[in-house]
């Protein structure tokens, strides 16, 4: 994690910006977790550690953050996205339309497929989202 916050560190004074407690907090409390959580979330999280941060300064701080790849955003069709660390390895994600469990995977046969469309089609893959959705098949999940 200490790799995180000396690049933290380094953007934000790229970005001409000060390294304060709420910034700082707001990268740890989402390197703290493989969860994908929203803005709400991770604000009242903030909220009841006794972090003293308003919601335009999460907001703006994520922003900052996946514009500088320190997290990755998510649009999983809530009509909200949800945010996660890129501490974790590479994977995708699939997602039950029901309950919006999310399932995180890695599949080298996929991986290696979207090479070969990628060359095929005269590309050179940089990065790729890959999200599947479908009804998860939990007893406990809604509309079963």
């Amino acid at each position: 994690m200490s790799s995180n916050k000396n690049n933290l560190t380094k953007i934000l004074k790229i970005s001409g910006l000060r390294n304060t407690p709420q910034r700082q907090a707001i990268l740890d409390e989402l390197n703290r977790t493989r969860d994908h959580r929203d803005v709400e979330e991770i604000y009242f999280s903030l909220k009841k550690k006794g972090i003293k941060v308003s919601r335009a300064t999460v907001y703006r701080t994520l922003e900052l953050f996946v514009n500088h790849y320190l997290i990755r955003r998510l649009d999983l069709g809530e009509g909200k996205y949800r945010y996660e660390s890129r501490e974790s390895d590479h994977h995708d994600h699939i997602v039950c339309l029901d309950c919006n469990k999310i399932t995180e995977f890695m599949n080298n046969r996929i991986e290696e497929l979207q090479e070969e469309v990628a060359q095929e089609n005269g590309f050179f893959l940089k990065r790729h989202v890959h999200q599947l959705f479908g009804h998860c098949l939990n007893e406990t999940c809604p509309n079963k």
